[in-house]
């Protein structure tokens, strides 16, 4: 494919990054100008503008891909109004079929595979690559017309609202169905009334593997005796992501360890709060990838700092080790030695009397918040 003397980019957005910068394809751009007008023939000519990006490097990171992929494509190309195409280096057909419904509320037209699209396509203009501003979010004093990280989740509505709806209307109507067939021998009409319903919801963003919380059963009695209707999330790969979302955006509380999945925070309502578990070693990162993000967002955001009885590494160093006693002077080894003691291999068990106060709190924020709301609304 060529764009119609020549530019060489690798429209990647982790310029900082050497190692992963020497993965990117690199992109070459005919760029038509007086002094060199370049009559190639076009065979796709475009009266709209393009920009290019690629969806290699970290691409396969939920993380990555929102704050390398989704927020950059949203920060550089949403002043066009839909009216733009991207061409995207490195396509993956999954990464489409994944986030299809955000890219068609940022371009009324088809993404084209650089690779793949053997045509010549001319452009009357084009950005080569994306414009990234801090972790997971917008930076309303460089956008046009002062958008924000909450404008960028409005597009998330606006993606996953319908399908959410439709989701809820299916699982509604295979209720009825149920019900149905369990009253077919009876004339007797039972209507089923779920206390639970008007308890503020609270979901458990659930890790499998490394950073698990261990007594995650006895969280979820805690948290349901506390008021909490509760619902435990286990994201796979191949989660379609509308379900998360549905799940997200109608709670009031998420609780995780930290993570990439902790991007998910993207989909919880302004005003709703997140808790975040902090295992050791991970407290610089858990507050600059998640924390500020999400106090931008508008979340109300409670950060949970593990002791280290509460780590599994506690069972395996001896207490005074550093490791223990002193994590920062480990990860300032290298980032080696922080993915490979305190990401990969270090579960949670919580001191549940001790996290008990942050549910506390957490709940009595919600009901205060919903009293505030059935207040005004009442007037």
């Amino acid at each position: 494919m060529r764009y119609s003397d020549t530019k060489r980019s690798k429209p990647y957005t982790r310029k900082w990054e050497t190692s992963v910068m020497d993965t990117i394809d690199e992109l070459d751009l005919i760029v038509k100008t007086e002094k060199n007008p370049n009559n190639h023939h076009c065979d796709v000519t475009h009266d709209v503008p393009a920009v290019f990006f690629s969806t290699g490097g970290y691409t396969g990171n939920v993380y990555h891909e929102f704050n390398d992929g989704l927020l950059p494509l949203f920060i550089t190309s949403q002043h066009f109004k839909k009216k733009v195409v991207f061409v995207i280096l490195e396509y993956h057909d999954w990464w489409i079929m994944k986030y299809g419904d955000i890219l068609s509320h940022l371009s009324d037209y088809p993404a084209i595979d650089f690779s793949g699209d053997k045509r010549t396509h001319c452009f009357p203009e084009a950005i080569v690559g994306l414009r990234i501003h801090d972790e997971l979010t917008v930076d309303p004093s460089l956008m046009h017309g002062n958008k924000s990280i909450v404008d960028f989740r409005n597009v998330l509505d606006l993606a996953y609202l319908p399908r959410v709806k439709s989701l809820l209307e299916e699982s509604g109507a295979q209720e009825k169905l149920n019900q149905k067939a369990h009253s077919s021998s009876s004339d007797i009409r039972v209507e089923v009334h779920d206390a639970t319903l008007k308890r503020p919801k609270l979901v458990i963003l659930s890790r499998n593997g490394s950073r698990a919380i261990t007594n995650e059963d006895l969280l979820v009695k805690m948290a349901e005796e506390i008021g909490f209707q509760v619902e435990v999330l286990r994201p796979e790969r191949t989660t379609e992501l509308a379900r998360i979302y549905g799940a997200l955006n109608s709670s009031e509380v998420m609780i995780g360890v930290h993570g990439a999945a902790m991007t998910h925070f993207l989909f919880m309502r302004p005003g709703s709060v997140f808790i975040q578990v902090i295992p050791l070693g991970t407290e610089w990162a858990a507050d600059a990838y998640y924390g500020e993000p999400a106090r931008k967002l508008g979340l109300k955001y409670i950060g949970y700092q593990i002791l280290p009885r509460e780590s599994s590494l506690y069972d395996k160093y001896d207490r005074n080790d550093p490791v223990l006693r002193d994590p920062q002077s480990v990860s300032d080894k290298g980032w080696q030695y922080t993915k490979s003691i305190y990401l990969d291999n270090q579960n949670v068990r919580l001191n549940l009397r001790r996290f008990q106060k942050r549910l506390l709190r957490a709940y009595i924020y919600t009901i205060a918040k919903k009293n505030r709301r059935s207040h005004l609304q009442s007037q």
